[in-house]
């Protein structure tokens, strides 16, 4: 199905963005061309073609499976994600988000269809009904925007690409090439970066596409102010952990480099992970929201649009691992993000594996069913807080809680509510960061109403909500200017450093 066709509505919208080469709508819609069976992103620098011969679709996959290949020029698979994946709560972006984490490629379509409490067929047809293409087509096409990566972007062997995009065979991965891209995959690798140097043998080195302004300030410091000691470290302008991934531990750094692109360095266990890795990055570092959509809205309140201008293209981090994040956001309830840090990294010193992976050995944050069983006598704090993290380690453990990106968000939050010493707050935040929600306002944030106070804004908490209100559906983004407002969190951003935009420093496809 397309997203729109001459004389619906957008039809005309999405027309002067592909005539005005808009970059800001890279990755939020293809544009196929019916004269020359091609489908470009909205910036592509070809010709712009005739209205009577265009057709939108809101995925790249909607145009395989309508028989249009991938533009050589502009190579749509290189840009930004849509933001539409996390704005919207409905079935189908909760399965693109699902499919990007690579759940097709590990549990098939009937897995995805479990996670989504449909039957294969129906999810099928309701996929196909909204976004022009069904669950196999969708992660065909995820799996051609790795390989995509890895051929023009590493020096990894064809066969090591084929298996590090999922790919179960080197001629699956040659037939996909040629029918997304229209060429063979040694041609699609001689359209590499002349940038791409030299990298260790064993690891793997990605610019990660991103639609700017980019507040990397805020970014690198508000990890860096979160790490875990020993699993996590950062600085201004890179973070670094390790994290469990299906096929084994990996280690991952984002750098913003010196030509202000960020960066993935990774090295994995298993390379069929990649594409789940650089998807769950993406994630972390908010790489598919639209600032621009964002901070106008947000902008448009004169008591707010001195922060934005301020600091243009805020994010809000999301999360590698949704247990783990239930898990620290936990333990970190009602008491400073210092002394949340120290207690999350005497757990992982205690109970965390150690992890050696191309010569970096760090700590991997303890297993639920570690914490399960043994963390009540690491842990420090009330009693009836302990109890709590554990009994949620323990339902994580044995599935009777499962957290993850394709949760529905309401009843997400009501299984949270549901369990003991879990509140509004952490289940709010658990929300924000897992699912990407970007209107979650947190009241009952200290920091946050703190720093609304600095901007001259309410801050008890029913003036604070009732005052927020104006800013949705953008409330997670104003929590992040509220936060970087408060006091408290002034080192957050220290060293300072300026936001940056890749629209004119991103590597040529």
């Amino acid at each position: 199905m397309t997203i729109s066709a001459p004389g619906a509505p957008g039809f005309d919208e999405r027309y002067r963005v592909i005539q005005s080469r808009d970059r800001r709508f890279d990755g939020q819609f293809v544009t196929a061309v019916r004269s020359t069976g091609i489908y470009c992103r909205p910036s592509c620098p070809a010709r712009t073609p005739k209205e009577a011969n265009v057709t939108f679709y809101a995925t790249s996959a909607a145009a395989h499976e309508a028989g249009y290949r991938a533009c050589k020029r502009c190579l749509p698979e290189a840009a930004p994600g849509s933001p539409a994946w996390d704005l919207r709560g409905d079935v189908a972006a909760r399965a693109m988000r699902l499919i990007a984490d690579g759940v097709v490629d590990r549990e098939g379509v009937p897995g995805l269809a479990r996670r989504l409490g449909y039957s294969s067929r129906h999810l099928g047809r309701l996929l196909t009904a909204e976004l022009g293409a069904g669950p196999l087509a969708l992660a065909r096409a995820q799996r051609a925007h790795t390989a995509r990566a890895l051929l023009v972007g590493t020096d990894l062997s064809v066969t090591d690409a084929a298996f590090s995009a999922g790919f179960s065979s080197v001629r699956q991965f040659t037939e996909t090439i040629g029918e997304v891209f229209g060429m063979s995959p040694t041609a699609l690798r001689a359209r590499r970066s002349r940038a791409v140097g030299a990298v260790p043998v064993g690891e793997i080195d990605l610019s990660l596409p991103v639609r700017g302004p980019v507040d990397t300030a805020g970014l690198f410091g508000w990890l860096r102010a979160h790490a875990v000691p020993g699993v996590e470290t950062g600085d201004d302008v890179s973070f670094t952990r390790v994290i469990r991934m299906p096929g084994g531990p990996a280690w991952f750094e984002v750098r913003r480099d010196a030509d202000s692109r960020l960066r993935l360095r990774a090295r994995l266990t298993a390379l069929a992970d990649l594409g789940t890795l650089i998807a769950r990055v993406r994630r972390l570092f908010d790489l598919d929201a639209d600032p621009h959509a964002i901070d106008d809205a947000l902008a448009g309140h004169p008591e707010l649009a001195a922060a934005i201008a301020a600091i243009p293209g805020v994010r809000v981090p999301g999360a590698m691992d949704a247990a783990e994040m239930l898990l620290r956001a936990m333990i970190g309830q009602q008491i400073s993000v210092a002394s949340a840090r120290t207690m999350q990294g005497r757990l992982s010193a205690e109970l965390g594996d150690r992890t050696e992976i191309g010569g970096v050995e760090m700590t991997l944050f303890p297993d639920p069913a570690v914490i399960a069983e043994r963390g009540y006598d690491v842990l420090r704090g009330p009693q009836a807080r302990r109890r709590a993290i554990v009994e949620a380690a323990a339902a994580l453990a044995d599935g009777s809680l499962v957290l993850g990106p394709g949760d529905d968000g309401p009843e997400q939050r009501a299984r949270l509510l549901a369990m003991r010493g879990i509140g509004p707050w952490t289940a709010d935040y658990v929300r924000m960061r897992v699912l990407g929600d970007p209107d979650v306002l947190l009241p009952g944030d200290v920091a946050a109403r703190a720093g609304a106070a600095a901007l001259g804004l309410p801050s008890d908490p029913a003036g604070f909500t009732a005052w927020s209100a104006r800013f949705a559906p953008w409330r997670s983004y104003a929590m992040a200017h509220y936060w970087y407002a408060a006091p408290v969190t002034q080192a957050w951003r220290a060293p300072a450093a300026a936001s940056f935009d890749p629209a004119e420093s991103e590597p040529a496809p």
